[in-house]
């Protein structure tokens, strides 16, 4: 998807980028309709992307990992996205309990305690993903405004003796009942406190631990393979080891490295490129499981692949430049660039697939064939907490309008 000369991408990011394209498209695309039609956890694709030495792609090369870096991880989950988009999706809610904890933590202010103290605990949570293949989640959806940064989470953390004991509810929680893990954020609140979203904690919680249960049935339109049914938590016990950022963290990062709520964005590149890489095979006559029969000599078809290709250059590039953007304390229009490859791709990704249903007319409506899931997938994408693609435009209005603090009164 990314040639590694045309994006001037190191050795490193290219090999990674090739080895997950390979084992997507020879592996996970043969399972994605099952996953899909049954609504099941691609529980195969987890355990050869531990063999394959992916489930700790952001874990430092020294505690056993790949050590990629943010746009690093973000290219090579879009290319599990082209193939598996329910894989690359809740991949990418494991990948980032390492990635958060990990090198946006790193670009952060903590004191030497605090850092000291936050390389011990990540050091087991590292030890766990690289040596068993434990697996992550990072449930953020509460069903209302917490997940878009504008309340204090209603999962609450009360300190106890040695810990925290955790109650509150998570929605769309992907991977729920298949992590090992939970990686919750939680407001800390002691006795006669507020609320406050600068008391936000990430926490791992054992999918095991008392009080912790999965509800709910999962019959969603699309990314069915992400299983995200309801978690509930009451009075579960937190040990403080179980912290996957240092108190105060957290808000820290949402302030200062607002790129890392750009990380769900690769699975729908991937899905952009899947719509169009199907619309060409099909009017070439190569599409496995179709007639080969051409269909390119018409000049609408034509129009219509030299529209989507545009279009897909056009998200791509935009992405592209803002993910390489991606680091502490980003300018005024980093940001925007940042809300605008957001917005490109999660509507773009579906436009594109819109176009593709059209040009290949009934086939596409097909579930023996990849594209009809291709478009439900690509529609789930914009309304995707943190940032939908309306709070991205309404962010993008605003701050393009507004300097910080400026009112019309």
């Amino acid at each position: 998807m990314f040639d590694p000369k045309a994006f001037r991408l190191s050795a490193h990011t290219a090999a990674l980028a090739d080895r997950a394209r390979a084992l997507a498209q020879t592996v996970f695309a043969g399972r994605a309709a099952t996953y899909d039609r049954e609504a099941r956890f691609p529980t195969e694709n987890y355990a050869d992307l531990h063999k394959a030495g992916l489930l700790g792609i952001c874990i430092p090369k020294d505690q056993g990992g790949s050590g990629a870096d943010y746009r690093t991880y973000s290219i090579v989950a879009a290319e599990i996205g082209r193939y598996c988009g329910a894989t690359a999706l809740s991949w990418n809610m494991h990948v980032c309990s390492t990635l958060w904890s990990g090198a946006i933590v790193d670009d952060l202010d903590l004191n030497e305690v605090e850092r000291a103290e936050h390389e011990a605990r990540r050091a087991l949570h590292y030890r766990r993903i690289v040596e068993d293949g434990a697996i992550y989640s990072q449930p953020f959806s509460e069903g209302g405004a917490a997940a878009a940064g504008g309340v204090a989470f209603e999962t609450r953390a009360v300190p106890t003796e040695g810990g925290w004991l955790v109650s509150g509810k998570k929605i769309f929680a992907s991977l729920a009942g298949h992590a090992d893990y939970y990686g919750i954020l939680c407001t800390e609140v002691g006795p006669d406190e507020r609320a406050s979203r600068r008391n936000t904690l990430y926490l791992a919680i054992p999918a095991k631990a008392e009080g912790v249960s999965v509800v709910g049935d999962w019959d969603p339109l699309g990314m069915r393979g992400t299983v995200s049914r309801t978690l509930i938590f009451k009075d579960v016990f937190v040990p403080e080891d179980a912290a996957l950022m240092p108190r105060g963290t957290y808000f820290q990062a949402a302030s200062r490295w607002p790129h890392m709520f750009l990380t769900l964005s690769p699975t729908y590149v991937g899905q952009a490129q899947a719509a169009y890489d199907f619309t060409v095979r099909y009017l070439r006559g190569e599409q496995p499981g179709t007639p080969p029969v051409k269909r390119r000599q018409y000049p609408t078809k034509q129009i219509a692949v030299a529209e989507m290709r545009i279009k897909l250059e056009q998200l791509k590039a935009t992405w592209f430049q803002a993910i390489s953007e991606a680091g502490p304390d980003p300018s005024k229009d980093q940001v925007i660039r940042a809300w605008a490859a957001q917005y490109a791709v999660m509507e773009g990704a579906n436009d594109i697939a819109r176009l593709a249903i059209r040009t290949c007319g009934g086939q596409s409506m097909l579930k023996s064939l990849p594209l009809e899931r291709i478009y439900r997938d690509s529609r789930c994408g914009a309304l995707m907490l943190p940032w939908t693609a309306e709070l991205c435009v309404d962010r993008i209005g605003r701050a393009a309008l507004y300097e910080p603090g400026e009112t019309d009164e």
